[in-house]
């Protein structure tokens, strides 16, 4: 080979080696070399110096209340908190999602959702008045997902401080609807609807306790509220008519008795009955709230089918058993909610980042299936997981719920997320 050509051909392979090499690494690699890097020291060192404003904030947001469908004072706060961090195009969106863009070095080009929950579970009313004992707060929504919040605040807050660079958008969010009834209709606006929608490639929601756990399954749910209705009358005088009340309570007992597998985990309850206006009136409607899920989707649609049917065989044998000569019975059976199921697989990129993450802290990694924001963009093929809030915690849901805000582990658990969120987003 003449020499002139063995220079090109070298020079050539000097420029190409390092983006082969960086593309060859494996995920622990690429994690290690984010971690180990200067940036990152220094953005250890400055979520060490924050931490007494991480907890302010925690406590902030905790005390202001974002029952169902009612989030927006709590919105409003966290748009202003994240004003004040820098981000860009910070706005509440037609469903009162609070987002915001951290740019990357390759603006314009595919986006990674980091959210996390602005609502809780707790009605209006509720004393959200935070109790501390030591290191310990204790309120309603502390924990689920107020922390998620907060950690999100400090993820941007840090990226700044330490001048971390990623080559994507992030968009940080906090979604309304995760809870109950919501539904899940603050990630469906921002993945379907929301105005980056075609640009999001991956989704990184905060929820759940441990860091450590990373959900990477999405399990599935259908909801519905069904509603019986019939001719009523006096409880003697029209003894004797269908009864709404008796085809709904043989709905339950035979609903009951459904058998579900234990693998993959299947369950179903009815959480809410209600109806009547009088203990000696036959009520003219009575209704029921039932909840059914299950990790496959296969389990979850024969449970659906097999509900409806009893609801039907429900309703045939009480206008068998009863006179109908007022009317029949009927039943409306509505879907209130769905949560679709999904799953990223364990070798995804967005998986083998999180897990080299939790390595690079000394944690173990665990994985988990779960119902959280995830379950949308799982369910729609994007790479999707949902990592935990940090801290130890727990009662969630309940009116003493508690999160442990401990100096040490809260530094440690925000690195995790830190370098998670980086090596997802390609940060250097």
């Amino acid at each position: 080979m003449p020499n002139r050509v063995f220079a090109a051909c070298l020079a050539a392979a000097l420029i190409v080696t390092p983006a082969v090499s960086a593309a060859a690494q494996s995920p622990d690699e690429r994690t290690r070399a984010i971690v180990d890097g200067a940036a990152f020291k220094q953005a250890a060192a400055f979520i060490k110096s924050d931490q007494d404003r991480f907890v302010r904030e925690l406590v902030t947001l905790t005390e202001i209340p974002a029952p169902p469908f009612k989030e927006q004072a709590r919105a409003k706060a966290f748009m202003e908190m994240l004003r004040q961090q820098g981000l860009s195009d910070v706005e509440m969106d037609a469903e009162g999602n609070v987002i915001g863009i951290r740019r990357g070095t390759n603006p314009g080009g595919r986006l990674l959702l980091v959210n996390a929950h602005l609502d809780t579970v707790f009605p209006e009313g509720t004393d959200v008045k935070v109790r501390r004992d030591g290191t310990k707060l204790m309120a309603p929504g502390v924990g689920d997902d107020t922390r998620g919040l907060a950690l999100v605040l400090a993820l941007v807050r840090t990226m700044d401080a330490a001048k971390l660079q990623t080559a994507d958008d992030i968009l940080f969010a906090g979604n309304v609807g995760e809870e109950g009834e919501g539904d899940l209709r603050g990630i469906k606006f921002l993945l379907k609807k929301g105005k980056y929608k075609d640009r999001i490639a991956q989704v990184v929601a905060i929820d759940g306790g441990d860091v450590d756990s990373v959900t990477r399954g999405g399990v599935g749910s259908r909801r519905y509220r069904v509603t019986f209705k019939g001719p009523g009358g006096h409880s003697y005088g029209a003894f004797g008519l269908v009864n709404p009340a008796f085809a709904m309570g043989n709905a339950i007992a035979k609903f009951a008795r459904m058998q579900v597998p234990a693998t993959p985990k299947t369950t179903f309850n009815v959480g809410v009955v209600s109806g009547g206006t009088s203990i000696n009136a036959i009520p003219s409607e009575v209704s029921m709230d039932v909840d059914m899920r299950s990790e496959s989707c296969a389990e979850l649609a024969k449970v659906d089918e097999s509900f409806l049917a009893i609801v039907r065989a429900a309703v045939d044998e009480e206008n068998a058993a009863r006179s109908t000569k007022e009317g029949r019975i009927a039943a409306d059976p509505k879907l209130i909610g769905e949560r679709p199921c999904g799953e990223t697989a364990a070798a995804s990129p967005i998986v083998q980042a999180a897990a080299a993450a939790i390595k690079a802290f000394d944690g173990r990694p665990t994985f988990t299936i779960s119902s959280t924001d995830a379950n949308i963009p799982m369910s729609m093929g994007l790479p999707a997981i949902t990592i935990g809030r940090g801290g130890p915690g727990g009662r969630a849901h309940s009116p003493d719920e508690w999160t442990d805000v401990d100096a040490a582990t809260n530094v440690r658990n925000v690195q995790v997320a830190l370098a998670i969120v980086l090596t997802v987003a390609g940060g250097r």
